[in-house]
């Protein structure tokens, strides 16, 4: 959290200078904060927040950030900076995709804040932390978390299936489960296997092979893939 916001009888210049009788606001940032970690390399993240409050005046002059515009616009910079905070103070580091997540959901109104979004951690693994991306994933991740069977229905790439087994791996860790049982159907809608004559694990790799890999990454087993017992498989009825 900022240490202070105090207001400072100012002049705007610039975008502000269209309100020459709002206050300037003052954030000191705690002493602790490394300035970098919230401005981004060469002031990238601070452009970031230019950019997205264009009627704001944004000055940065050691932990302090002044802030003039419309009180609007500028209470939310201030909401944005202590969000922005949290994530930092969780361990998260901030990158442009982060802070303009963050300033969508403020925006938005939304019930979950934004660093509650951006610092839940699902399951680590090798140095590598996965977590939610944006409100909705949470969303998906929390129904995991609260119902028994949870159906992700969207576009391909919004990571459905990613989220998924990474609860799946976390739940493992956790000894809630005793093991992970993948299905899909052997074949997707709408298509076939034609009359390829190799094996039925040759043929079933492309499906599952994009569930079976982020299973093997996050998760440590106690031997090694190869001493494995064989999974029994059963070869789809070709089609008539």
């Amino acid at each position: 959290m900022s240490d202070a916001h105090t207001d400072e009888p100012a002049t705007p210049t610039g975008p502000a200078a269209s309100h020459p009788h709002v206050p300037q606001h003052t954030v000191a940032i705690p002493a602790d904060v490394q300035m970098v970690t919230l401005l981004g390399p060469r002031d990238e993240l601070l452009r970031t927040m230019e950019r997205q409050f264009p009627q704001v005046e944004i000055h940065v002059r050691g932990n302090e950030f002044h802030i003039g515009g419309p009180s609007a616009e500028v209470a939310l910079v201030e909401r944005l900076l202590d969000e922005l905070l949290d994530v930092i103070d969780g361990g998260q580091p901030l990158n442009r995709d982060a802070v303009e997540r963050s300033i969508q959901m403020l925006r938005a109104q939304t019930v979950e804040r934004p660093a509650d979004v951006l610092t839940m951690n699902i399951v680590s693994s090798r140095g590598r932390t996965i977590r939610p991306k944006t409100l909705n994933q949470k969303r998906y991740v929390d129904a995991i978390d609260e119902n028994t069977i949870v159906f992700g229905i969207g576009p391909a790439g919004t990571g459905k299936t990613y989220l998924a087994m990474a609860k799946a791996v976390a739940a493992l860790q956790a000894k809630q489960v005793n093991r992970i049982i993948l299905t899909r159907p052997a074949v997707e809608a709408g298509s076939g296997w034609g009359s390829c004559p190799a094996r039925s694990t040759t043929r079933s790799t492309p499906t599952y092979g994009r569930s079976t890999t982020p299973c093997t990454t996050w998760s440590t087993p106690s031997r090694s893939p190869s001493s494995w017992p064989p999974a029994p498989s059963r070869s789809p009825p070709w089609p008539t």
